[in-house]
């Protein structure tokens, strides 16, 4: 019945970021509600490719990647009179609404503050269960480490709306979950009510992100799935993002953009990441190419998905072997170095402007280049090749 977000079942692996300085591991979370003066949070994402896998030993502390990580400038950074030297993503005057934050570990809180830092203000959906905890900690600053943007000052939540994002509307909400205490309190938390609330509010967005994903059976082979948590999951994980944008397309600006979060299992094996979820994600990616087109011609929407790494996220552990999947894409990806989830935010952030004004139905990997392999070099099958390496 619930939504998880900001991480689900995307496998999400990434070292501590720059800004965040707590691993956590992420499945898909979804929402919550409520006002308050600062907050985000986050969902999941994976990618690797499984083979013979061997243990790493990661010293977080004595070994440093050797690679930099980029972040994405604030906007308040540039002097009105003093032009900066660089291609800069702005968007000031830009509204987001990130559904699937609960905490400041996962992808979504992520993308909300490279979306913050470039100058959007910021809206999330947070899982109705999770609503009073998440503001919670951001009234006592729980999270105010993670709020630090590029410029010292802190990401600003403008409203935390309650969202569970399996359920359309009202009279699809059944008599258990009405009566359910942890939903006691909490009101239009729909997806048609919440994009009411958001006009009523608001009156438009520009930028909407999906970073919801749940799976029930997850850790279920597919052929031990029940009907009940197949369905569940790709309602949870895939036809999430198709009402989201049926609600929220008609109160976005023209020349907006919607971005949801993939997860490479959905081209690729990966044993353990079961209960239909690889099938949601397949089924996500689909719906983003025909999404674009419908939104594109219909509202000048521009829709797109990001192919996550695996993250360390709360959310994640839930599948039981993040741990694993990071060690192996830090093994086996190209690019031997720790996955951030502002990397993700960055690219999000990218994919929201008018820099990316020409790109639709796209397809976008986040993972150190992990998905262009074709087997797991750590295999002792190529001990003899001399591929450079370095353990972490």
């Amino acid at each position: 019945m619930m939504s998880i977000g900001a991480s689900v079942l995307h496998v999400t692996a990434a070292r501590p970021s720059i800004f965040l300085t707590q691993r956590s591991l992420g499945v898909t979370m979804a929402s919550v509600v409520h006002e308050s003066d600062r907050t985000l949070s986050s969902k999941l994402t994976s990618s690797s490719h499984v083979s013979s896998v061997l243990k790493f030993k990661r010293s977080f502390t004595t070994s440093q990647p050797r690679f930099e990580k980029f972040v994405t400038r604030s906007m308040s950074e540039a002097s009105e009179s003093k032009p900066t030297s660089q291609l800069a993503i702005d968007l000031k005057g830009k509204r987001a609404f990130i559904a699937g934050v609960a905490d400041d570990n996962g992808y979504g809180w992520a993308i909300a503050k490279s979306l913050a830092a470039a100058g959007a203000e910021i809206l999330v959906g947070t899982w109705v269960p999770a609503l009073n905890i998440f503001e919670m900690s951001l009234r006592r600053g729980k999270f105010d480490g993670s709020r630090v943007l590029p410029d010292g000052s802190l990401m600003e939540i403008t409203k935390v709306y309650p969202l569970d994002a399996v359920f359309d509307n009202p009279e699809d909400v059944p008599e258990d979950i009405k009566a359910n205490k942890r939903y006691a309190g909490a009101s239009n938390w729909t997806v048609q009510e919440v994009a009411e609330s958001v006009k009523q509010d608001f009156g438009s967005i520009d930028i909407l992100v999906h970073s919801l994903a749940n799976g029930p059976e997850v850790t279920k082979p597919l052929l031990e799935t029940s009907r009940k948590g197949y369905l569940a999951a790709v309602s949870a994980s895939s036809y999430s993002y198709v009402s989201l944008l049926k609600h929220f397309l008609p109160i976005m600006n023209p020349g907006g953009s919607s971005i949801s979060l993939t997860y490479i299992a959905s081209e690729r094996i990966i044993p353990g990441y079961g209960g239909g979820m690889s099938s949601a994600k397949a089924a996500l990616e689909s719906d983003t190419r025909v999404l674009a087109f419908e939104a594109g011609r219909k509202h000048k929407i521009r829709v797109n998905t990001i192919s996550a790494g695996p993250l360390g996220s709360r959310a994640a552990k839930a599948i039981g072997f993040i741990d694993t999947m990071i060690d192996y894409s830090y093994a086996n990806s190209p690019i031997q170095k720790e996955l951030s989830a502002d990397e993700v935010g960055n690219t999000a952030a990218f994919l929201a402007s008018p820099l990316a004004s020409a790109i639709t139905g796209a397809l976008i990997y986040v993972d150190n280049g992990l998905n262009a392999m074709g087997v797991g070099v750590d295999s002792p099958l190529f001990k003899d090749l001399n591929i450079p390496s370095e353990k972490h």
